[in-house]
């Protein structure tokens, strides 16, 4: 039920040592970015070291204070921070929406990091507080009121309102008219809890009190929040026979300054501390988590000896106060209830367990009531019902995040996995060194992946099966598959996770299914998640080399929709108190109604003046009206050569709407066309008197005619055919660069042999051209291209730029435009990609030369550069 997915190591240096006894933290943000520290020191000055390893230092160099930041898809390009913590870094915390880290030292330092440019690879600080020389044992953004509930139960229903709804839950504080405000809340050794605030003008506003009157030391500490906006934290001073506190945490703003009120919340002792066998046998409590940030009512804990561990789950639960015998014999008054008190009940515990080192717990949001873990087990989806637990022998064990039942164990050693009962096939032998063991733990937040920091510093990625070692037929895997990308589509985040148990065999029927769940629901909701379900489509393609033309497809797709709404959106009403409809809309319904193939005759019926713009918009946009008039005539030029072979386009021919998309912007392109002709495509024609958008306004809108009923499509006629048969003869048909290159990893692991990377050294299969899947689609010496901005860069680029972390696509770091027009295409593209992907700045294909090419090949790409400036 659990394999290696990869693992990354750092590069071996002769004078790098590990610090056992540092702790390491890991995080795992919703956008499949990791934030992890290690505990390496370096006795090296800077001079010798990589630049992905370090820079910046002018004294020997302490790694434990590092803060190294991956993508999960690029591993190797590792961002590693001077954080600037002067002792061991505590607590990571990404934010709500997986694009800002908090870090916590020993030392009360706290510190906000961003994205420098919005790219993965490279962070600043923008905010710190402090509570001087007190150590964070607890970290947490404050919440934004935002949860989102899974209905397991609802996982066949065909709307996605009853699969996933918003559950009412109020932010933990509030701006005028009730938006969240941003924030974070620590804990810290001494027990006081401070509070920062972000401020609408940038600023901080702080504050600390003390979690009780007496205040005591607080070894561990974990935070949750409360459906009313409170908070609750949950402290212990690290022994297993003191009492587990819970304290009630109030935040608000009075005469802008920040008020913290607490309150002592009931508290309970661990089982193991009652029993007489095992009162003095698991002295130390090493893990405290509230199951899930936003239940407050269960906790874990584990209690731990240098020989082994035990782990109890308890719940808070309300209860009738017993009343004394005096008082039973009352006459009860009319309409009294009876008193009520909150008391805190185990619900499970386990057996003795080898020592745990980790504890990383499901993120996925499905009710845990007795209820719907019934309908769980009846719908055998497990995805976020278990825990996962990290042993000093190097396993890990998912247990149930209720009864604690053992689902599955994975043996790190020989990187295997057995399902509950099965004997490991290999004993494990132990030897004389430090046994490998994971340090850190982290559940992905679908909880189908999970990422280890062993104490030797490297990196696992683990795939965990959704059936949890149970036996699960196709279609249940598929169904589970299927809820888990719907999940992402409505929330947002990433679905790389998910991608991990794609097999190639199941792309088709995911892409059908998530096609008919798609168009079931509301139009709304349909244009809502429009462009985010085709970005998973062509991630989902790019899983196998069967549907890699399709790949290219929904990337065209993308583009082709965003530069639509572009060109819409310049268009302005002629009057101000016009009709409802926009232009944009009139545009669409007049052309979807007149079947003419004369493009003048469709124009007529237009309001011109709504089309009337400035001559400088029409022609710093020309670059995006070149592509679209390419990509028709590319698209018309290859209708006869679609046959058994799927090639690129092949999706667009019974694509009623995007062809209707296109034939629209043909339409305004010709009316812009009599304003500003510099704007126009420009087309190489055999002819001097070929009117070029005329001839491929009316094969398209044949074209369209054939497939604009989408239930019942037609083929286009031999004399379509025919006429896009001559296509060539009469115009230059461009090439196009279709699919841009993915470098990521989610293509190279669907074997299950793992995958051994390096920090700083991006992989390629050995004997492998890691662009042997889209050779088809592009010459290798190809021109490279802005994929946002649809210009040629040349063979070699020499300008910084940055690509997609999912789709690969590239663009420009600087803008070389100056009209206001283009650049505000650019800013839609500033923080995401089409497809919803982060950016990470990739070096200039020149600086890449030495490095990733042998002496043969580098002659080869200098003969080509001198032959280019030739």
């Amino acid at each position: 039920m659990m394999e290696i997915a990869y693992v990354c190591e750092w590069e071996k240096r002769p004078k790098s040592t590990h610090c056992p006894s540092i702790p390491l933290v890991c995080a795992w943000s919703c956008r499949n970015l990791i934030a992890f520290t290690t505990d390496l020191k370096n006795e090296e000055d800077d001079k010798g070291l990589d630049n992905a390893f370090i820079t910046n230092f002018t004294r020997p160099v302490d790694l434990s204070h590092m803060i190294h930041i991956i993508d999960t898809d690029h591993p190797w390009d590792v961002n590693s921070i001077n954080s600037g913590h002067t002792e061991v870094i505590s607590c990571l915390e990404w934010d709500q929406s997986g694009s800002r880290l908090l870090s916590a030292d020993g030392d009360g330092q706290i510190k906000c990091w961003g994205m420098t440019e919005h790219l993965v690879n490279s962070w600043e600080c923008t905010q710190c507080s402090s509570v001087d020389g007190d150590p964070i044992v607890a970290l947490s953004w404050l919440h934004n009121g935002v949860k989102l509930a899974l209905h397991v139960e609802k996982s066949g229903s065909t709307n996605f309102g009853e699969k996933f709804s918003r559950v009412k839950f109020s932010p933990s504080l509030t701006l005028f008219g009730g938006k969240p405000m941003e924030g974070w809340l620590a804990v810290t050794v001494s027990g006081l809890v401070t509070v920062s605030l972000l401020k609408p003008n940038g600023t901080l506003l702080t504050a600390s009190e003390s979690l009780c009157r007496l205040r005591g030391r607080v070894a561990l500490a974990d935070i949750a929040f409360t459906g009313g906006g409170n908070i609750v934290v949950a402290a212990t001073d690290g022994s297993s026979s003191s009492p587990v506190q819970f304290y009630k945490v109030c935040v608000s703003v009075v005469n802008e300054k920040c008020r913290i009120d607490t309150e002592l919340l009931p508290s309970l002792f661990m089982r193991c501390t009652t029993d007489p066998v095992r009162r003095d046998k698991y002295p130390a409590v090493t893990h405290l988590k509230f199951l899930t940030r936003e239940n407050s009512e269960q906790v874990l804990l584990c209690a731990s000896s240098q020989m082994g561990s035990i782990v109890e789950c308890w719940s808070l639960r309300k209860e009738g106060l017993p009343v004394n015998n005096i008082f039973q014999h009352r006459s009860p008054v009319v309409g009294e209830k009876q008193p009520m008190i909150l008391k805190w009940r185990i619900l499970s515990a386990t057996n003795d367990l080898d020592r745990v080192s980790a504890v990383a717990l499901p993120k996925l949001p499905i009710s845990i009531s007795n209820t719907d873990l019934k309908v769980a087990s009846d719908t055998k989806f497990f995805p976020g019902l278990g825990l996962a637990l990290a042993f000093h022998d190097g396993s890990i064990q998912i247990l149930h995040r209720l009864s604690l039942h053992t689902m599955g164990v994975f043996y790190g050693s020989s990187g295997s996995s057995q399902r509950v009962g099965e004997e490991p096939a290999i004993k494990r032998q132990r030897t004389g060194g430090p046994m490998l063991h994971f340090k850190a733990l982290q559940l992905s937040w679908t909880s189908l992946a999970l990422v280890g920091v062993d104490n030797h510093c490297k990196l696992h990625m683990i795939r965990v099966s959704p059936s949890m070692g149970q036996m699960l037929d196709m279609n249940t895997l598929l169904r589970h598959l299927l809820f888990l990308l719907e999940y992402c589509m409505v929330t947002g985040y990433d679905w790389w996770d998910v991608l991990l148990h794609a097999q190639p065999s199941m792309v088709h029927n995911l892409l059908e299914k998530l096609h008919e769940e798609y168009m079931r629901q509301n139009q709304a909701l349909q244009q809502v998640l429009s462009t985010r379900i085709v970005a998973v489509k062509a991630s989902l393609c790019k899983l196998s080399t069967a549907t890699a033309a399709r790949a290219c497809d929904f990337h065209a797709k993308l583009l082709l929709i965003a530069i639509s709404s572009t060109l819409k959106s310049l268009l302005r009403p002629h009057v101000l108190n016009t009709p409802d409809k926009s232009p944009g809309d009139r545009l669409a319904e007049i052309c979807a109604k007149n079947t003419d193939t004369d493009i003048d005759k469709v124009m007529i019926n237009l309001k011109t003046e709504e089309f009337v713009l400035d001559g400088p918009p029409l022609q710093s946009l020309q670059q995006l009206i070149q592509w679209v008039g390419d990509f028709v005539l590319y698209l018309l030029a290859n209708l006869p050569n679609q046959g058994s072979i799927v090639r690129p386009g092949f999706g667009f021919l019974r694509d009623g709407a995007s062809l209707g998309m296109l034939r629209e912007m043909l339409v305004m392109i010709r009316i812009w066309g009599l304003l500003k002709p510099g704007c126009l495509p420009i087309y190489t024609a055999t002819s001097d008197n070929q009117d070029s958008m005329f001839l491929l306004f009316r094969l398209l809108t044949k074209l369209w005619l054939c497939s604009r009923d989408e239930s019942h499509p037609q083929d286009p006629d031999e004399t379509l055919i025919d006429e896009c048969c001559l296509l060539p003869s009469q115009l230059l048909v461009p090439s196009m660069d279709w699919l841009p290159i993915n470098d990521g990893v989610i293509t190279k692991i669907q074997s299950k042999h793992p995958l051994r990377l390096q920090f700083g050294k991006p992989y390629t299969l050995p004997g492998v051209n890691p662009n042997a899947q889209v050779e088809v689609f592009r010459s290798p010496a190809s021109q490279r291209m802005d994929h946002l901005r649809c210009l040629h860069l040349g063979i070699s680029p020499t300008e910084d730029s940055k690509a997609c972390t999912r789709c690969g696509c590239v663009t420009m770091l600087r803008s070389p435009n100056k009209t206001n027009a283009m650049r505000q295409w650019e800013q839609r593209w500033i923080k995401n990609c089409l497809c919803g992907g982060l950016w990470r700045r990739i070096p200039s294909t020149l600086t890449e030369v030495p490095d990733r090419l042998n002496t043969g090949e580098m002659f080869k790409t200098h003969r080509s550069l001198i032959v280019n400036i030739v």
